[in-house]
């Protein structure tokens, strides 16, 4: 059977979150490098893999797919290795939420509001840069409401949410800002101290 590829960046949340999952399960695979954000654009070739030219896409044994959280789910349930997803309808559907609210209101707050302007910025938007952390603030308040009691978000079993969090997290985490923010919710700090000794964050 031949290597899962990963197409993507070592630079992108989204592509990190793939290869801390393939990771989790023991997976080898071939990151092929695709820079989006490269002076002459991203090449007309990738095109075929992600349509709208976005990272990371994936490709196995012949069978394409694009966007993280499929590709997650997929590597989930086709590879052998500890599995990532809770059996119980509830405790899965709290997976499902905890990934779909950071997507659609923590990634733009934490990483490109507050991390990418504050360190990649000549002048950051402090306006940005400030509602970023209000939004953040949010985030992570319902984050400490969802998380069930054990070392994990959904207690005793690392899952796919623990992984997508882990990525955004810890780039929010470049930033002072973050850092102090973080420091506020115990649970979510105690959380990331315990992820961020795993293995896989250190290789993905």
């Amino acid at each position: 059977m031949a290597k899962p590829v990963v197409y993507g960046a070592d630079y992108s949340v989204y592509v990190r979150i793939v290869r801390l999952v393939l990771t989790e399960k023991g997976i080898d695979y071939e990151l092929v490098p695709v820079d989006v954000f490269a002076a002459e654009g991203t090449p007309a070739w990738y095109f075929e893999h992600h349509p709208f030219g976005c990272i990371p896409a994936f490709e196995h044994d012949g069978f394409r797919l694009f966007e993280t959280s499929a590709i997650a789910r997929y590597v989930d349930e086709a590879f052998d290795g500890p599995a990532l997803q809770p059996k119980d309808a509830r405790t899965r559907a709290t997976m499902n939420q905890i990934i779909g609210m950071l997507d659609a209101y923590g990634y733009r707050s934490m990483v490109w509001d507050v991390a990418v302007e504050r360190l990649e910025k000549e002048a950051p938007d402090e306006a940005l840069v400030a509602n970023g952390l209000r939004q953040a603030d949010t985030v992570l308040k319902v984050l400490t409401a969802l998380k069930a009691p054990g070392p994990w978000l959904l207690g005793d079993q690392l899952t796919l949410a623990d992984l997508h969090a882990a990525s955004i997290v810890g780039y929010f985490l470049k930033a002072p800002e973050g850092q102090k923010l973080l420091a506020a919710f115990a649970d979510i700090q105690a959380w990331w101290d315990r992820i961020a000794q795993r293995s896989s964050l250190a290789a993905g």
